[in-house]
């Protein structure tokens, strides 16, 4: 699992690969060629075409990350909508069968909330034990509805596509956080970024010595630009976070009493 003990971890191991790459880069040309001499021909359109490809893999995989984050926002503000709108409907049901479906919404909604911060505190496991709970919330509530609905048939149309809308948005959610590039593309991006490390070390190695800071930036950029993605994608457990969303959820809940 993705967190940030692991996101570290990578970007560790990433700047610590660049940074073997430049160095073994500048050694091969050094043992070829010489410092001062003539690098090979064609050099120059490896080099663009391999940094080309580069950019528009970092450009569309960060793209990517960035708007599934905003999708994900997205979806906890629709899911608050949603909560709130079917608890006001409600409304419209007997008052005899409404004490019950209130007392199962607000469990419902307490159990949304404690999914998202299972995920974030506890991991995946916790959280997927909690989504079976508010699953089976989600069938008390609907047997419910539709029950109170029987002695008020055009409530029919008012409350249980609220509920619907309600349970929806919780699948929809549970998706998103399963919606990530394959690994196979953050694995190209890696060897990518160490075959254009090496290629920029080829180059110094027509120095006599080498710029130890151009090095270091290098390597920095590069995995530091690979950690914020791999932040964006998993926004619950790593230093970019949306838990404070959540407070949508929470609000609509202290509505409810």
């Amino acid at each position: 699992m993705i967190n940030v003990g692991v996101n570290i971890a990578l970007f560790v191991a990433l700047f610590a690969a660049l940074i073997v790459c430049l160095e073994a880069g500048r050694r091969a040309r050094r043992k070829a060629f010489g410092s001062g001499e003539a690098g090979p021909a064609g050099l120059g359109s490896v080099e663009a075409v391999t940094f080309g490809l580069l950019g528009l893999l970092l450009a569309f995989t960060f793209s990517g990350a960035a708007s599934r984050l905003d999708t994900r926002r997205a979806q906890i503000v629709d899911e608050a909508n949603a909560i709130g709108t079917a608890w006001l409907r409600l409304d419209v049901l007997p008052a005899d069968a409404q004490p019950k479906l209130r007392e199962a919404m607000r469990k419902y909604t307490d159990s949304r909330i404690s999914i998202y911060r299972a995920f974030s505190e506890s991991g995946v496991d916790a959280a997927r034990a909690e989504y079976d709970h508010s699953t089976r919330l989600q069938q008390e509530i609907w047997t419910a509805a539709v029950a109170a609905c029987r002695d008020v048939p055009s409530a029919t149309v008012v409350v249980l596509p609220a509920l619907n809308a309600m349970f929806d948005i919780a699948a929809t959610r549970l998706a998103a956080t399963q919606m990530h590039p394959p690994v196979i593309v953050f694995v190209v991006l890696a060897l990518i970024s160490l075959v254009c490390a090496f290629l920029v070390g080829y180059d110094m190695g027509a120095t006599v010595v080498a710029s130890r800071a151009l090095v270091i930036v290098l390597a920095f950029v590069l995995s530091f630009t690979f950690y914020v993605i791999l932040d964006f994608e998993y926004p619950r457990l790593g230093l970019i976070r949306i838990d404070n969303f959540d407070n949508l959820i929470m609000q609509v809940r202290a509505s409810m009493g």
